[in-house]
């Protein structure tokens, strides 16, 4: 069947990918998941790396996390936001406790159309509120990557 473009793909039925998860393969462990819902709101799009990380969260860490995300991803911001310094500007971190733990979540505004997820991790850090030197190597370096593969 030829498009109105002119390609020759095949088209999926109309509502067919309405609330589904599409995944792309992009070069070095990155995960882009389309989210298509019917509010207007930016895609979320994860890191492999974070994705994997995120899913060791508990279920009640990961359920206020994606509450969340939402939030951001509609324009919004949540309360356990805050930019993450030293890192450009729109890079902001999701801040959690539970059950005595810390959860961060960190995630890139101004990258391209869709909000990026680099680094979810569980904060083991002695040295007070400070976000550990070796995680925000870590996002740093994921960042890089990332501008570098979406160019």
């Amino acid at each position: 069947m030829r498009r109105r473009d002119g390609s020759h793909r095949p088209r999926a039925p109309e509502g067919a990918l309405e609330g589904a998860n599409t995944s792309i393969h992009l070069p070095f462990d990155v995960k882009f998941a389309i989210m298509n819902t019917a509010r207007d709101t930016r895609s979320i799009s994860w890191i492999r790396g974070a994705q994997r990380d995120f899913a060791d969260f508990p279920e009640d860490a990961r359920l206020k996390f994606a509450r969340a995300l939402t939030v951001v991803a509609e324009g919004r911001m949540p309360d356990i936001a805050k930019p993450l310094t030293g890192l450009g500007s729109g890079v902001m971190e999701l801040a959690l406790k539970h059950r005595g733990d810390a959860f961060r979540v960190v995630y890139a505004l101004q990258i391209g159309e869709a909000i990026w997820v680099v680094h979810a991790f569980q904060k083991k850090s002695t040295s007070g509120i400070a976000t550990p030197k070796h995680e925000i190597d870590l996002v740093r370096e994921r960042l890089k990557r990332l501008k570098e593969a979406l160019k």
